[in-house]
């Protein structure tokens, strides 16, 4: 059963990391991107994010923070328009899969822990 638990989280956080992404490139760097693009962007971002946290993230206070600059960083990589772009695509995606998983935890769904975009 832990198995099938975990393979859940998984799918779930790895639609709500690509829902974000999308919200975010739709809305900040105002391009029509179908939705693969996203989906690999989270993945490797949520790769990423676990192997940075392994070698970088027992480090307080920066830690987190680096491992937010290389989360943002993979952004950077898979669509243009700099750094301030991706961290606006970041920042968009955060919200956006914060909001669907308070309402998906408001009417039970799933549970806070579902994780898809770093912090949440």
């Amino acid at each position: 059963m832990a198995l099938l638990d975990t393979i859940v989280v998984f799918v779930v956080s790895l639609i709500l990391g690509t829902v974000g992404i999308y919200a975010g490139v739709r809305l900040v760097a105002d391009r029509d991107v179908g939705f693969a693009n996203p989906a690999i962007t989270a993945l490797i971002g949520s790769l990423v994010w676990v192997l940075s946290g392994v070698f970088i993230g027992w480090i307080p206070l920066l830690g987190p923070l680096l491992m937010l600059v290389i989360w943002v960083g993979v952004i950077n990589w898979r669509y243009p328009g700099g750094w301030i772009t991706a961290a606006g695509i970041g920042l968009v995606a955060v919200i956006v899969v914060y909001a669907v998983i308070v309402v998906l935890g408001t009417l039970g769904i799933v549970t806070p822990d579902a994780l898809g975009v770093p912090g949440i």
